[in-house]
């Protein structure tokens, strides 16, 4: 409990900069419906090439409307999230041998698999909390700015997606931290393997004759266009995303208990 706590203090400082970040991200984001929404704008959207509006996320929805345009912002926000997750997951395991304090850790009457736990634990609640602040602002500025339908169940979903996709990316990074030689270098590898999979959802957003290639994009896991038309999260994939969590976290207590740690 005492690491677990001490986790929580030293990631307060981010945890409340990410959290506030997300607020505004979702405050500027939501800003910009009112020009998006103005009939003038469909014009425009028709005539942009399929490339450009896949690049820019918006290849099928009709963005005019407050459920397209969420979805059109979505992407940006799991990705901001994704970046969060990955860092928190590799920088919690491998700040102790990084700021030179493993043997004050070692030294005290618990075993490397509690301090894992700790860690990961501690981890979760940051995510999660980053998660809510996330949910609730876009909640709070759907409603404010939409005319239409109410689609906070449509934003609960894609809420949901996204933190299944913090959860990969976090496991992720812990895996990482704990099996490299070099932990210092794990976020960096970390961050390049979650930009890689962002990458490849943008390049199948481009063309279908690719799209085996979703497997390795947790970004592309979830359908966004079955979420605005209603049919929610794919079980089957949610499974299988947690299996993947799973298998991740039970590496990293592998690795982490197997590896000679500096001091």
């Amino acid at each position: 409990m005492n690491i677990f706590l001490r986790e929580l203090k030293a990631n307060r400082k981010a945890l409340i900069i990410w959290s506030v970040g997300m607020f505004l991200f979702v405050l500027s984001g939501m800003g910009k419906y009112t020009a998006y929404s103005s009939g003038g704008n469909n014009e425009v959207f028709e005539k942009m090439p399929h490339t450009m509006k896949a690049l820019f996320g918006i290849a099928s929805f009709d963005v005019t409307t407050m459920s397209g345009f969420f979805a059109f912002l979505f992407p940006f926000l799991v990705l901001a999230t994704a970046i969060h997750a990955v860092l928190l997951g590799s920088g919690i395991i491998a700040k102790e041998e990084r700021d030179k304090t493993t043997e004050f850790l070692m030294v005290k009457p618990v075993s490397r698999a509690t301090i894992i736990t700790s860690k990961l634990l501690a981890a979760l609640v940051n995510i999660i909390m980053v998660n809510l602040v996330t949910l609730f602002s876009s909640i709070v500025m759907v409603a404010a700015y939409n005319k239409g339908q109410d689609i906070t169940g449509e934003v609960v979903m894609f809420l949901l997606s996204m933190f299944i996709v913090q959860l990969i990316f976090l496991s992720l990074g812990a895996l990482l931290s704990a099996f490299m030689r070099n932990p210092k270098a794990s976020g960096s590898l970390a961050t390049g393997i979650m930009f890689g999979a962002y990458v490849i959802s943008k390049i199948t957003d481009l063309t279908d004759r690719v799209n085996a290639l979703n497997v390795l994009s947790p970004f592309k896991y979830f359908s966004y266009e079955n979420i605005v038309n209603g049919n929610g999260l794919s079980i089957g994939v949610v499974i299988l995303s947690l299996l993947l969590t799973a298998a991740f976290s039970v590496s990293t207590y592998f690795f982490y208990m197997k590896r000679d740690l500096s001091v």
